[in-house]
């Protein structure tokens, strides 16, 4: 199987100046063409660095790809390091990159510089992809056995985002066409309402009986729950997907209303389509979430013909004076209580005249808590013509984590409501 390695050059990424999207985009991008992405690197803008780096991956690896260190001022110095490294002999003016470099800098109403010619000089050694969203070329270096123990082919790509993704599936094209590529076959399944530990303790027989060559990953995330991830390295796609599909069978056996997706979904999207399809509306009242519920739904187009509102109930005034919550609830229970959220859910269904509604009341931290009622505790009520149910969970994150699996939360256990009344 193809191996590559993905490396940002730039000392921005690495005191935390800005957030490296790229690797995310491109490794996804190679594994979906069946190469195996076997390290994510961040590279300072030092000459020896970057030379010891990159020598290294080039020597593992049979692509890498590098981001940034392509711009026109000093401190840009992958170029440079690239030309030693393939041993070019000496430099040529790339005419097309030149012409995009002039189309660009005119559009902007600037100057052509020498410092913005130069960056459409490139080594002898390597071959050009233009970049026609931005001055700096994608070089391609197809370096022989004798440089690094085997033939690889090395990337330069811009570090500004938006060029790497448009010159990526030009780059994806190239490799595909000088590289003999093995299927990766992935599926997804998406969990909610376990914790990880849970979760691995609950599947651990079904997971210890895995073949050998399927690989299984935990990716947890606050509002979408735990991912489970099954990989096949190699063989035949279509085998590995019958495969793969009968071991998810038996997963669903075992976790039952836990999953809610058998494909990558958020909760959000699920629990919209399944209204949709027996047309049915919702509505919710936030406290505690804030308006990260209706925030969540409204993501989704078309959320309109199942999404009808919401009231974001922070006060106890607008409780009881919107929803409907009695005074006297709130004075025995107090608000953060499954009385008041049940009222609260009945209360904003009346008002919008939905099929279903959910609420949360709780306290998202950092302050708030009892010992009665800890930070990190929420009661969520959903509410439809046959009844109103309540139920309290549990998280211990800071505020905003806590509000992020609040409103999942209560996503999910009204989705599970949805699905008992009318599939059930």
């Amino acid at each position: 199987m193809i191996s590559a390695s993905v490396c940002t050059i730039g000392d921005e990424i690495l005191i935390g100046q800005i957030v490296d999207t790229n690797s995310a985009h491109i490794s996804k991008s190679l594994n979906s063409i069946g190469i195996k992405v076997s390290r994510i690197l961040s590279i300072s803008d030092d000459r020896d660095d970057i030379c010891n780096s990159l020598s290294h991956e080039l020597q593992v690896n049979d692509v890498v790809i590098t981001t940034g260190g392509l711009g026109p001022t000093k401190d840009d110095i992958t170029k440079g390091v690239l030309a030693e490294l393939s041993h070019a002999k000496g430099w040529v003016m790339h005419e097309e990159q030149l012409a995009v470099v002039h189309r660009i800098l005119h559009s902007r109403g600037l100057d052509v510089m020498p410092i913005n010619i130069a960056q459409a000089s490139v080594p002898d050694s390597c071959e050009v992809i233009v970049n026609r969203k931005g001055t700096a070329p994608i070089l391609v270096f197809r370096l022989p056995e004798e440089l690094f123990g085997h033939p690889v082919t090395l990337y330069s790509m811009p570090g500004v985002p938006f060029e790497t993704l448009a010159a990526l599936p030009e780059v994806l094209e190239d490799i595909k066409a000088h590289h003999e590529l093995t299927h990766i076959t992935h599926r997804n399944v998406m969990t909610f309402s376990l914790a990880e530990s849970a979760l691995a303790e609950l599947i651990a027989p079904w997971e210890n009986a895995l073949d050998e060559d399927m690989h299984l990953a935990y990716l947890p995330n606050t509002l979408t729950g735990v991912k489970l991830r099954l990989s096949i390295y190699g063989g035949d796609e279509e085998d590995n997907q019958r495969r793969i599909a009968a071991k998810i069978e038996a997963l669903k056996a075992i976790l039952g209303p836990v999953i809610y997706a058998e494909e990558e979904d958020t909760m959000e999207h699920v629990l919209g389509s399944l209204l949709a399809r027996n047309g049915k509306t919702m509505c919710a009242a936030e406290s505690c979430t804030g308006g990260m519920i209706s925030h969540l739904m409204t993501t989704i187009p078309g959320a309109s013909t199942y999404y009808l509102g919401s009231v974001t109930s922070y006060a106890n005034e607008v409780k009881t004076g919107v929803l409907g919550v009695s005074p006297e609830t709130l004075e025995k229970f107090g608000a953060v209580s499954s009385e008041t959220a049940a009222e609260m859910a009945e209360g904003v269904r009346k008002i919008t005249g939905a099929d279903y509604a959910v609420s949360t009341t709780g306290i998202a931290g950092p302050d708030g808590g009892t010992t009665e009622k800890p930070v990190g505790t929420c009661w969520i009520g959903v509410s439809s013509a046959a009844g109103t149910e309540t139920a309290e969970v549990h998280f211990s994150g800071d505020r905003k984590r806590n509000i992020e699996r609040f409103a999942a939360s209560a996503l999910d256990t009204l989705r599970k409501k949805v699905i008992s009344e009318l599939i059930n």
